[in-house]
C-alpha cells in the first residue's frame, strides 16, 4: 500500500515540477541494511516510468540518505558502486544523472538549505521521539505505555510526539519547494487503541525480562524504574490533528494498513531478533554493556516470549502512511 501512494505523490510531483531537469529527494531515516538501496531504487524506477510515459528527456536524480550521526554511513557508501553500476544499468541512466551523498543529523532539526528539495520519504522512524518524555518518573514496572501507566504518562508521551511532529513539518516546510510531497509511515494504531498488542506487547515482555534479571541481583529496580522507551504510536486521528495544527502541508491521502505476524516458530525467532536489533542499543545506552550482558537479556526474553500465552495469538502491527504536500 505505501508503494502506491509514494507512486501516486511522485506522479503528482513529476507533472508539477517539468520541466526541470533536476529533482532532488531525501530518504529521512535511511538507517543501512538491505532496505537503504531497495527504497531509492523504487523512487527513481518510479519517476524513470513517469519520464518514459511521457517521452521526456532524462533528468538529474539527487538523492539525500539521512541519519543520526550513530548510522553506520560507511556501510552505505561501501555499498554506492555496487547500487550505481545495478541501477545505472537497469533504468538506462548516465553516471552523470544519478547522485547520492549521506546527511547526518536528527530530522527534529534543520537538515537543507530552503526550498531545495522535491520529495521526502520516510518510513518507520517518525513514530521515534527525540527524547523521553519529561515528568514520567511514576511509570514503574513499565518501560512504555501500558493500561497500567498513570494518566501523566499518557500525556506526556502524546505531548512528546505532538511536539516533535510539529517540529518536524515545520522544517520540512522550509526545505521543500513549492508544491513539495512527503510520503511518511510510521508504526501506528487504530484510533482508539492505545494499548493495542502491536504497540506494546514486545516492550511489556522486556519490562518482564528486566524484571527477571532485578530479582536474580543483577540490576538496580532504581536503574530499570528510569528506563523509558522514546516511542510513540499515533493514531490516524493525531496525525491529521498535528498536520493541520501546524498548517504548513495538506494531506493528500491517509491510510492505514494492517501486518501479521504468525506464531510459528520460525516467525517467533525472527521476530525476537527483528526486536534485539531495535532495543539492544537502547538498553546498551542505559545500563552499558557492564551491567547487562546482552546475549543473556535476549535469551531470558526469548524464553518468556516463548512461553507466553499470548505468542500463540496472531499480533497486528499498524502502519500509518501520509502523503502530503506542501502548501502554497
Amino acid at each position: 500500500m505505501t508503494k502506491s501512494i509514494t507512486d501516486e505523490a511522485i506522479s503528482a510531483l513529476y507533472n508539477n515540477i517539468f520541466p526541470r531537469e533536476i529533482i532532488r529527494i531525501a530518504d529521512l531515516g535511511c538507517s543501512s541494511g538491505p532496505n537503504t538501496f531497495l527504497t531509492i531504487s523504487e523512487l527513481i524506477k518510479t519517476i524513470d516510468n513517469e519520464r518514459k510515459k511521457k517521452c521526456h528527456k532524462s533528468l538529474e536524480i539527487h538523492i539525500f540518505l539521512n541519519d543520526l550521526p550513530s548510522n553506520d554511513f560507511n556501510t552505505i557508501f561501501r555499498s554506492l558502486s555496487t547500487f550505481y553500476e545495478e541501477d545505472l544499468r537497469k533504468y538506462d541512466m548516465g553516471r552523470d544523472e544519478l547522485f547520492v551523498a549521506g546527511v547526518a543529523g536528527s530530522f527534529y532539526t534543520r537538515l537543507f538549505p530552503s526550498n531545495s528539495l522535491h520529495f521526502i520519504h520516510s518510513s518507520y522512524s517518525l513514530h521515534w521521539l527525540s527524547q523521553v518524555p519529561d515528568g514520567i518518573e511514576n511509570n514503574k514496572g513499565n518501560i512504555y505505555l501500558t493500561s497500567t501507566s498513570p494518566p501523566n504518562v499518557v500525556k506526556g508521551y502524546y505531548e512528546q510526539y505532538e511536539r516533535d511532529f510539529v517540529t518536524f513539518l515545520t522544517y520540512r516546510s522550509k526545505e521543500l519547494v513549492k508544491n513539495g510531497r512527503m510520503v511518511l509511515t510510521m508504526l501506528g494504531r487504530k484510533n482508539k487503541d492505545r494499548y493495542s498488542k502491536g504497540c506494546s506487547y514486545e516492550w511489556e515482555l522486556l519490562a518482564m525480562t528486566l524484571k527477571f534479571f532485578i530479582a536474580q541481583g543483577s540490576i538496580d529496580e532504581k536503574k530499570v524504574d528510569s528506563f523509558n522507551i522514546p516511542l510513540y504510536n499515533p493514531s490516524p486521528k493525531e496525525v491529521t490533528f498535528i498536520v493541520e495544527k501546524e498548517g504548513s502541508f495538506t494531506i493528500d491521502i491517509l491510510k492505514t494498513s494492517k501486518i501479521h505476524r504468525n506464531s510459528c516458530d520460525d516467525e517467533k525467532y525472527n521476530m525476537v531478533q527483528s526486536f534485539r536489533s531495535v532495543a539492544e542499543p537502547l538498553l546498551v545506552s542505559h545500563f552499558g554493556h557492564d551491567e547487562l550482558n546482552m546475549d543473556q537479556v535476549f535469551h531470558k526474553y526469548n524464553e518468556i516470549f516463548v512461553n507466553d500465552y499470548r505468542a500463540k495469538e496472531k499480533i497486528m502491527f499498524v502502519n500509518v502512511s501520509v502523503s502530503l504536500y506542501k502548501r502554497n
